[in-house]
């Protein structure tokens, strides 16, 4: 669809008009508001009458301090009621976190030789360096004696009979 584009003239006009609508619904909601906060003030706060004598001030005085009983009672039940939601709340959200489990993070993965990870865990206190090869065993290889292997028929007539025999357990206990 092709958009059509509206004069400069036509845009100030719309402009001016929905300013002069939003100028007309402002000063009505602030004559509402002012209504409204007159009637507020008419209902709860009756207008004050100054008592002519002294019995008529005690009277004044014992109706307000009813009122103010009245409106603390209110406030203490209200504020009772907001800490007991409080804690009720902390209740279900540590019972939320119980179910649900503790979330482990995800591990990222560091390269760090190991005089990096005792620096970094010891911070300046590390002096030593670490070689870890070097600390290892060294381990000898053992040489194995190569037994000459020759010929096995020469090796069975040498223990053939009983002088070979008496070799072989002569051999043995050497």
């Amino acid at each position: 669809m092709s958009e059509k584009k509206m004069s400069s003239s036509r845009k100030r006009d719309l402009k001016s008009l929905m300013l002069a609508i939003a100028n007309t619904r402002l000063e009505k909601e602030q004559v509402d508001l002012k209504a409204a906060k007159e009637a507020y003030l008419n209902e709860n706060c009756p207008p004050l009458s100054f008592p002519n004598g002294v019995e008529e001030l005690q009277k004044l005085c014992k109706e307000l301090h009813a009122k103010i009983d009245k409106v603390d009672d209110e406030r203490y039940d209200a504020d009772a009621k907001v800490t007991k939601g409080a804690k009720d709340v902390e209740e279900l959200k540590f019972k939320v976190t119980d179910l649900k489990g503790m979330k482990k993070p995800a591990l990222k993965k560091v390269r760090l030789s190991a005089d990096q990870m005792l620096q970094a865990l010891l911070g300046s206190k590390h002096k030593v360096s670490m070689d870890l090869r070097s600390n290892l065993k060294q381990v000898k290889k053992e040489v194995k004696e190569d037994v000459q292997v020759g010929d096995w028929r020469q090796n069975v007539e040498d223990k053939a009979g009983m002088g070979g025999r008496k070799k072989m357990f002569e051999g043995a206990e050497a």
